[in-house]
């Protein structure tokens, strides 16, 4: 199963965190996508799968994320911020 996920968007996690647990993610990463000097950020090493929550982000950094999440070959999730459409997203995965 994979363990560490990057998760760009949103201001807060909450139980999302919790949600990733149960999936069997150890690790989650966390970015919240806001700020315009966030469009650098890199994928950190380790990570397994991206998820994006589309309501939250902003488009320059989904761009970058999108790119380099192909250049390595990492799956990547596109969801509104809800349990809900996270759940059947990584359902969608496994």
């Amino acid at each position: 199963m994979m363990q560490t996920i990057l998760v760009v968007g949103g201001d807060r996690l909450g139980n999302i965190v919790e949600l990733l647990q149960e999936q069997g993610f150890r690790d989650v990463h966390h970015v919240s996508g806001r700020k315009s000097s966030q469009t650098g950020i890199k994928i950190p090493s380790g990570v397994h799968l991206i998820l994006v929550l589309t309501d939250f982000i902003n488009h320059n950094l989904a761009k970058t994320i999108k790119a380099q999440a192909k250049d390595r070959q990492l799956p990547i999730l596109f969801c509104k911020r809800s349990c809900a459409a996270i759940s059947k997203a990584l359902h969608q995965v496994a």
